[in-house]
């Protein structure tokens, strides 16, 4: 028998000390290339997008994909890039951590449009609150102090 799965990920993480490094003009680039990572993986990109603090990804992971590798593998390969296509920049790292949310098929719609409209969203609504939110609607426990 063959394998199936239909599991959409929502994948967030943030800068270093959530700085707001991520410029308008190099956030379409970074999006490239990290699409571009996740279609070598034998991943599908439903959407990703993001502020100047952190990036949401919208994605079909390959089923001989884990989580944990494919987000280290992609914070390691784009903060290289970030660096290389910006040397002035003053992008460091991604912070430690992510989140890492699944959905069922029927919420692609609604996710892509979430991600989409980032930059209206956060206008409103910091991160740290919106990973809170995430937080508590996927029932995760977690400890105030690794909010910061």
């Amino acid at each position: 028998m063959a394998t199936y799965t239909q599991i959409i990920y929502q994948l967030v993480f943030s800068t270093k000390n959530r700085e707001c490094t991520l410029t308008p003009e190099l956030r379409p680039e970074l999006y490239k290339y990290i699409w571009g990572i996740l279609k070598n993986k034998k991943c599908h990109l439903y959407r990703i997008g993001g502020v100047s603090d952190h990036v949401h990804i919208i994605t079909h992971i390959h089923p001989t994909v884990a989580v944990a590798p494919l987000i280290k593998d992609i914070k390691i390969a784009s903060s290289q890039y970030i660096k290389t296509i910006t040397p002035d920049s003053k992008f460091t790292h991604w912070q430690i951590g992510y989140g890492a949310f699944t959905y069922s098929i029927k919420d692609k719609d609604r996710l892509i449009e979430y991600v989409k409209n980032q930059e209206n969203h956060h206008r409103k609504k910091t991160f740290q609150a919106e990973l809170v939110k995430l937080l508590h609607e996927h029932g995760i426990e977690f400890d105030e102090k690794y909010m910061l």
